[in-house]
């Protein structure tokens, strides 16, 4: 096939392909015979989509007389999908260090909130800060997530608690997505906590009343696109019924559904979630028996969060009784001021050895099964042809190295990919070539 085309990464050791038959998620026996190519290579178009995923031999016929802008040799080495990151709070000013050490001295997650820490901290802050401020640190987060090897990141509101700073983060969120190399699905979670001075009932009202009617008017103006809806369903925050005509108000407006449930104590949350049809329920560190059979039976995936749960010394979620009863399960690095994790790759190595999920089943959790939390499983999350041109190139002969070790990716990780551009590239691979 002549013509001219975005870029040629071939004669991989091993192309972690993940599936290759369309499928939109991949349920325990899927994950036990993901799919590995050995040999292969992959062809991204101008468009940064795949044109072509095969042996290399196969490929290098078939693109005989063809021109690339870049050709990437990849002997010895492996490509992935790029990650899929279901989870995160990326927008925000303030750090909180200073809590680390109060948990580290026994104090709990709900006691530093009640006392006007966690949220709260990081709202003060965050309302004082002006969008350029938020958005520089927002940029190096970003940059630093793509680093290793994230290419699809969701990034949540939250840290407002009102209408004008929950859209000031908003736009950021949106300045990304059009500025930067990186793919973004954009959570609105005005809902993240009760702010000083309200009640529940009250909030709940403001954000059905004023929060969401402007969140609609922006998104037909064409300002900013949200893509989700959030609530922190949890005792002490916004109970069953609230998170009910939030979120039930989110998806008349056409946001999907994706929530924090059942993380501190059993809400139902998992159950509502069932319910309403939501897309996504992260956390349910305190999921019921029930809750995970009504997820299985709505095809409602679980965002686990191994970083909040290792944190937070908190009951690990039951990622496995999940995974047999046929639960889509996804992960997420939580990164937030409270779980700063910018790692993927630590992300899966502590499902796997926390949560007891086998490589097969943690790689899938972060690419295909992630991409599918988000509703972007047919064009993210495998590498398959028709689908965006995003990949993770690491040093190894073999892909489980990209969890098998724990930190130090700077060195693994050779290039991270999004739509066939070179995004990342390790200083030793040489100098970033542009387009």
């Amino acid at each position: 096939m002549a013509g001219r085309y975005r870029l040629l990464v071939e004669n991989a050791q091993q192309l972690v392909v993940v599936c290759g038959r369309g499928e939109e998620y991949l349920g325990r026996e899927g994950a036990a015979s993901l799919a590995v190519l050995r040999d292969a290579s992959v062809v991204v178009g101008r468009d940064g989509c795949i044109e072509a995923v095969g042996q290399a031999d196969v490929i290098r016929n078939q693109f005989a007389g063809a021109t690339f802008d870049r050709i990437i040799d990849c002997t010895g080495k492996c490509v992935l999908p790029g990650l899929v990151d279901a989870h995160t709070h990326p927008v925000w000013a303030g750090d909180r260090v200073h809590e680390f050490a109060m948990k580290l001295a026994g104090a709990s997650y709900m006691e530093i909130h009640q006392a006007g820490g966690g949220i709260y901290f990081t709202v003060e802050h965050t309302r004082k800060a002006t969008e350029e401020e938020l958005f520089n640190t927002f940029k190096h987060r970003l940059e630093r997530m793509r680093r290793a090897g994230s290419t699809l990141v969701e990034c949540k509101s939250g840290y407002g608690l009102e209408l004008e700073t929950e859209l000031k983060m908003l736009r950021v969120i949106e300045r990304a997505k059009q500025s930067m190399d990186i793919g973004i699905s954009s959570t609105y979670c005005g809902a993240h906590s009760v702010p000083k001075g309200k009640t529940a009932a009250e909030a709940t009202d403001d954000i059905i009343n004023n929060h969401l009617p402007k969140l609609k008017e922006l998104k037909l103006s064409g300002e900013i696109h949200v893509n989700n809806i959030d609530v922190f369903c949890e005792k002490g925050v916004f109970d069953l019924e609230s998170t009910r005509r939030i979120l039930q108000a989110g998806k008349d407006i056409g946001l999907q559904i994706n929530f924090h449930g059942d993380e501190l104590h059993p809400m139902k949350s998992a159950e509502l979630g069932a319910e309403l049809g939501a897309r996504a329920i992260s956390h349910l560190e305190e999921v019921s028996d029930e809750g995970i059979t009504a997820m299985a039976r709505a095809k409602c995936t679980a965002v686990l969060l191994p970083t909040t749960a290792y944190m937070l010394r908190l009951k690990q979620p039951q990622a496995r009784k999940m995974l047999e009863e046929g639960v889509i399960v996804a992960l997420g690095s939580d990164f937030n001021p409270n779980a700063y994790c910018f790692s993927m790759p630590m992300v899966m190595h502590l499902a796997c050895v926390n949560m007891k999920m086998s490589m097969n089943e943690a790689l899938a959790a972060a690419t295909i099964n992630a991409a599918y939390a988000l509703g972007k499983s047919d064009t993210h999350g495998s590498v398959e042809t028709g689908k965006q041109g995003d990949l993770v190139i690491i040093n190894s002969s073999r892909w489980e190295h990209l969890i098998y070790q724990f930190g130090g990716h700077d060195t693994l990780i050779d290039y991270v990919i999004v739509k066939g551009k070179v995004v990342y590239q390790n200083e030793r691979c040489g100098t970033m070539s542009s387009y």
